[in-house]
């Protein structure tokens, strides 16, 4: 049975539902993390060998610790028999099933929506899949090749140069849509008394991200130009190399902002020189403004500008690698981070939800699962005996934690 909300997190809005996953890599388990985090109990149903980022190197070496915390671990061979009743019964439980397997495979498992909800009206299933239905639905996506196919990669890169953005963020912002499509499954269930089927895609989300993209054409009859090639919308809203090398990024967004920027940094000519009243005009004079204001601030340090401009209001940022968040003070100090142990047993700090719930941040529960760590437990809670559940890990049907 679901799990009784402990006091940890009886005050989170999703305590009592419980979620069964499915998943694998990134896109999946997002939705799941986003549930968990809410309170939702999330199971996760791993191969006895194991999600296969739990093994991954280089840049997908942090996949499995960040989007499977607040969750626990059943090891199940789904090929056999007893491993395909034994998640039945674990379904029988549920109040969501979350899935990202290649279109098919759940069907052929008898684990799809269709054979589900004729056991449970009430279930609520997502899919999370490269496409939609429709003319791509058959193809193999990957969140680079939806960059590449759907503009992102076009507007990231320079021109002729198309690059994927820094981060997974469609498989990210797709598995949030999914939890957005299961909150809003479970409203509506509240008012039907049943569920339904929740679906979301890598492409459809990535072409989301280029909308605005898309509307100016709409609106203006002009293509999009590359975000390093574009017209900028502000005169200046650009990264500056100052003394030492070091870099920093300054935005100067309004008239106003012009006005104070300029009397910050003693600018008195420029302020008066009436080419540059308007923002649009200092748009249209960026060639030869942005040149001269690297020259005028190039002889500050970093430090110096970032100060003047906090003070007077004015917009900036530091140019930071991600593993320097780990110290970052507004992180530190406003709970963004939360400690984490890594299932190899090191401690670390996580990120949290962007958002707030009362006033706090949704924290971690528990730690990423070791693998099957959960197996015994679940099992026994839905009827196995010790006895059966020793014969499914001798028969390779069940994995459990050592």
């Amino acid at each position: 049975m679901p799990e009784t909300a402990s006091d940890g997190q009886k005050n989170l809005p999703y305590a009592g539902i419980r979620v069964v996953e499915f998943t694998h890599m990134v896109m999946g388990p997002t939705c799941g993390m986003v549930l968990a985090d809410l309170g939702a109990e999330v199971i996760k149903v791993e191969p006895l060998a194991g999600d296969n980022t739990r093994r991954l190197l280089g840049s997908g070496a942090g996949f499995f610790p960040m989007f499977n915390r607040n969750k626990k671990s059943i090891a199940l061979d789904l090929q056999q028999p007893e491993g395909r009743e034994a998640a039945l019964r674990l379904i029988a439980t549920a109040d969501i099933v979350s899935e990202n397997f290649k279109p098919g495979t759940m069907k052929k498992l008898g684990l799809d929506y269709a054979s589900l909800s004729k056991l449970n009206e009430r279930l609520i299933y997502v899919s999370h899949k490269g496409f939609l239905p429709g003319p791509y639905d058959h193809r193999t996506a990957l969140d680079e090749v939806v960059q590449m196919m759907g503009g992102l990669a076009y507007m990231t890169g320079r021109p002729g140069d198309p690059l994927r953005a820094g981060a997974s963020v469609n498989d990210i912002m797709g598995g949030m849509f999914g939890a957005i499509g299961a909150m809003a499954a479970l409203a509506a269930r509240e008012k039907t008394g049943k569920g339904q089927e929740v679906q979301a895609a890598l492409f459809e989300n990535n072409v989301f991200l280029v909308a605005q993209h898309m509307m100016q054409f709409a609106v203006t009859g002009q293509p999009a130009a590359p975000m390093p090639g574009r017209i900028s919308a502000w005169g200046i809203y650009d990264v500056f190399t100052v003394q030492d090398g070091a870099q920093v990024f300054l935005a100067v967004v309004s008239d106003t902002q012009w006005q104070l920027f300029c009397d910050a940094f003693g600018l008195a000519d420029l302020r008066a020189d009436h080419r540059l009243d308007s923002n649009n005009d200092r748009v249209r004079a960026r060639s030869w403004l942005l040149p001269l204001l690297r020259e005028r601030l190039a002889p500050r340090t970093a430090a110096e500008l970032s100060a003047l401009f906090e003070l007077h209001g004015l917009p900036f940022a530091p140019i930071t690698r991600p593993e320097d968040l780990f110290d970052d003070p507004h992180l530190q100090q406003t709970g963004g981070l939360a400690p984490l142990t890594l299932p190899d047993g090191r401690a670390t700090q996580v990120p949290l939800l962007p958002l707030t719930l009362a006033g706090e941040r949704p924290g971690v529960r528990l730690n990423p699962p070791a693998l099957g760590e959960h197996s015994r437990s679940l099992l026994a809670s839905l009827g196995y005996s010790e006895a059966e559940v020793a014969a499914l890990v001798a028969g390779a049907v069940v994995a459990v934690a050592q």
